[in-house]
């Protein structure tokens, strides 16, 4: 089976302190922690609006980013880095919190809608909908309009323990899915259970 070749991690998320620990920024939980595993350093790029690593995953060469745009203008510094590095969409993998999923779930998948996502949203109005996704699942408050205030606060201890638990779960996967390809990375990130504990975020 032919690895997925995965040339661009995208980690969705807002900068600076305030938002650091917040559930909307799973996907730079993500980024920062395979930087952290195979020794990727981020530096700031102006020219892309985001912070960029160099890593080796598996037998990869990948680029890490966080777009510092906000959420909600994520698409502008994901086209930059895409189109700087001549990335084609259906080699970029982009990881973001995902509220129609529990906490201590998270889901591989190709293509499709935002699901009402803005940095989605706006990732898909410049790449289109081809790229690849991880889902990070944080869980519902049961309302449309508690929405914001739930993405942009801290979880509880015990739900943040199940998200760095399937970002720790997501760094070990996706070497495996570049080697193996996405169907032996599914197998293995969606088989196996909630609950395993990860390292805490950067405040």
């Amino acid at each position: 089976m032919p690895g997925l070749p995965l040339k661009l991690i995208v980690g969705l998320g807002n900068p600076g302190d305030k938002y650091a620990r917040t559930r909307h920024n799973a996907g730079y939980w993500l980024v920062d922690e395979l930087a952290r595993r195979h020794g990727g350093t981020f530096r700031a790029e102006s020219r892309h609006q985001g912070e960029l690593a160099r890593v080796r995953l598996a037998a990869a060469d990948v680029w890490l980013l966080k777009p510092t745009t906000f959420m909600n203008l994520s698409g502008q510094s994901i086209g930059s880095v895409a189109g700087f590095y001549r990335v084609p969409v259906g080699e970029i993998l982009v990881a973001h919190d995902e509220l129609d999923l529990p906490p201590g779930t998270t889901r591989l998948k190709e293509g499709g809608g935002h699901g009402g996502h803005n940095g989605l949203r706006d990732a898909i109005a410049v790449l289109g909908e081809k790229f690849w996704r991880l889902r990070i699942g944080i869980g519902h408050p049961g309302h449309r309009d508690q929405v914001s205030d739930y993405v942009l606060s801290r979880a509880p201890a015990d739900a943040e323990q199940l998200l760095l638990g399937q970002v720790a779960l997501a760094a070990d996967v996706l070497p495996l899915a570049i080697e193996q390809g996405a169907q032996k990375a599914m197998l293995k990130l969606h088989a196996r259970p909630a609950g395993a504990a990860g390292t805490a975020p950067a405040n």
